[in-house]
């Protein structure tokens, strides 16, 4: 009896904890979603925090505790602040790097097109770093804290190699490619940069660079040899960059009210935070004919898409062609934007994605949106698109194939552990763990990694409208800039999101100035489905961005081919690069 009375309570207390945490769950939901007031007399305080994602990546997060910045919600905070007649104003604050340049470049886009309403907009640098800076440049007035430096240097790219490191442990990479210019795997196989690796490396470091100095000229209305002189003389201190014309005061955060042009408003702060709940619809935004807004984001792999451990997106190959295929058969869909930030990853994986847009566009116009990356297996998704956009500092091209193995039978061998095979077949061993390629395995090998390039090239030139030969001309798993790529045909236009839905609503006879909704694809998981779903702890952790060593991170995202794919898969893969 007293045992039934234990069960009893047990199964009591149970659902009490059920039901009050799902109380607790209505409530914070109830909380989140109430959108604020704004004030008649409101400024935007925007800030534009380091390391943004296209989009809302830990769908966990988000319906937990709300939504973080992202790319689409500082360019969205900006669009509704463009028409909303309650927002007199924006203070940008920008208080970090973007990992890459192409986002930068977006929400820079954004800023430009907000300046053109004639609302005020006005950057505060709590410190002045250059791609800060460059962002704030295309703001009305810059101000910077009176003892930060502006740490304006121009531009620097640095790229790991660990050969010295698997030598060391007895560990052997075991890498072919096709193309002089496809590096990925020179991570793995040299001490040093190939003197392709190198020409590449510079020719994109200096587009970049011009970049940088032809965006601060036009915000600043100095010319471009004066911005080269005075990035030569960075960095500054905060009273010589007022000096130089670079910065306009010197101030803290509390005095920004008293600065022109906002010394004669009486207005009111509405953090970003607040401001992103405020929907498009409300101010008149994203509502009438229908357009799809289809998310490409993450390293290119076979299945489901999610999130890795160390947080990065993986653009699994199933969930992108389910998005796809529901677009082009939803009639109410009339164009879709496909929106791509990727490295690339598998090559068969990406041909299947390509697939699917090849039938889309039969039915309805495409239009591809690059971002920081459309390299490699990020650009085969897009050459099938009816016409491609792209930032000026977008990373693209990466025509090119890699596969390979690290064997590591020395290693073992090193701490006195015997590895021994038993095959049935002539190439049952290609892929061992332990040995190296042979020759006949290698040439094996180098045989699939050609055809797949061969395929590359026919299918990027029937994409473009050229020859396979001019494609291998500008390919040979070769890096380009946007700018670089629109010059040798490879994308069709410079700018950014904006500016595909643009095209996609000029395609399907939609007025530039008509509005249209955006739907966006693959829909995020509600909390619910990812409760059904179960999940273990490293799960959480990855879908919560629990990750505290950027190292650790940095590492795993330059290993992920071991992580990811499967050995000796031949890959679509844009080398890792760090641009600071």
């Amino acid at each position: 009896m007293s045992v039934q009375r234990g069960v009893r309570v047990i199964i009591f207390l149970l659902l009490l904890a059920v039901v009050v945490s799902m109380t607790g769950l209505a409530a914070m939901y109830f909380m989140v979603s109430r959108a604020p007031s704004v004030a008649s007399n409101a400024v935007l305080m925007l800030r534009v925090p380091g390391g943004l994602s296209e989009r809302q990546a830990n769908p966990l997060l988000t319906a937990l505790v709300g939504d973080g910045p992202t790319v689409q919600s500082v360019v969205n905070s900006l669009r509704k602040a463009t028409v909303d007649p309650r927002i007199r104003g924006v203070i940008l604050m920008p208080s970090g790097p973007q990992l890459l340049w192409g986002k930068a470049q977006e929400i820079r886009d954004a800023v430009l097109d907000y300046k053109a309403s004639g609302k005020p907009i006005v950057a505060f640098l709590e410190y002045g770093g250059t791609q800060e800076y460059y962002l704030a440049s295309a703001a009305d007035k810059v101000f910077l804290t009176p003892v930060s430096p502006l740490d304006l240097v121009g531009v620097a790219s640095y790229e790991m190699f660990v050969r010295g490191a698997l030598d060391k442990i007895g560990a052997y990479p075991d890498m072919l490619h096709a193309g002089d210019f496809k590096t990925a795997s020179n991570f793995y196989t040299e001490t040093t940069f190939t003197p392709e690796h190198r020409e590449m490396a510079e020719s994109l470091n200096r587009d970049l660079y011009e970049q940088i100095i032809d965006g601060i000229a036009d915000g600043r209305d100095l010319g471009k040899s004066e911005v080269r002189r005075l990035v030569d003389e960075g960095p500054f201190l905060p009273a010589d960059a007022v000096e130089a014309g670079l910065v306009d005061g010197l101030i803290y955060a509390d005095e920004l009210k008293r600065q022109d042009p906002f010394d004669e408003v009486d207005w009111r702060e509405i953090a970003d935070r607040d401001y992103r709940q405020i929907s498009l619809a409300s101010v008149g935004l994203n509502q009438g004919r229908r357009i799809a807004l289809i998310y490409a984001v993450g390293t290119i792999t076979s299945g489901g898409g999610g999130v890795d451990l160390l947080g990065g997106e993986v653009l699994g190959s199933d969930t992108l062609v389910q998005a796809i295929r529901a677009a082009r058969t939803d009639d109410s869909v009339l164009a879709i934007v496909l929106r791509i930030d990727s490295p690339g990853g598998s090559a068969v994986a990406s041909d299947v994605i390509w697939r699917e847009v090849m039938l889309a566009k039969a039915d309805k116009p495409v239009i591809a949106s690059m971002s920081d990356l459309a390299a490699s297996g990020g650009y085969y998704i897009a050459m099938a698109a009816d016409t491609i956009v792209a930032q000026p500092a977008t990373l693209t091209g990466s025509i090119g194939v890699v596969a390979g193995k690290i064997t590591t039978g020395g290693t073992y061998e090193k701490v006195g552990i015997t590895i021994e095979s038993v095959t049935s077949g002539r190439f049952a061993g290609m892929y061992s763990p332990v040995t190296p390629f042979s020759d006949d395995e290698r040439a094996k090998m180098q045989e699939h990694i050609d055809a797949i390039y061969e395929q590359f090239l026919t299918k990027a030139a029937a994409g473009r409208g050229t020859t396979r030969d001019a494609i291998h001309a500008v390919a040979q798993g070769r890096v380009w800039t946007g700018r670089q790529a629109k010059e040798r045909g490879l994308v069709d236009e410079l700018g950014g999101l904006g500016r595909a839905i643009a095209l996609a609503k000029e395609r399907v006879g939609i007025d530039a100035d008509v509005e249209v909704e955006l739907v966006i694809y693959p829909r995020p998981k509600s909390l619910f489905e990812l409760l059904r779903g179960g999940f273990t702890v490293a799960q959480v952790a990855a879908q919560l961005g629990w990750f505290p060593f950027p190292p650790a991170r940095a590492l795993g995202v330059a290993t992920a081919p071991l992580r990811l794919f499967r050995t000796g898969e031949p890959l679509a893969l844009m080398p890792g690069v760090f641009v600071p």
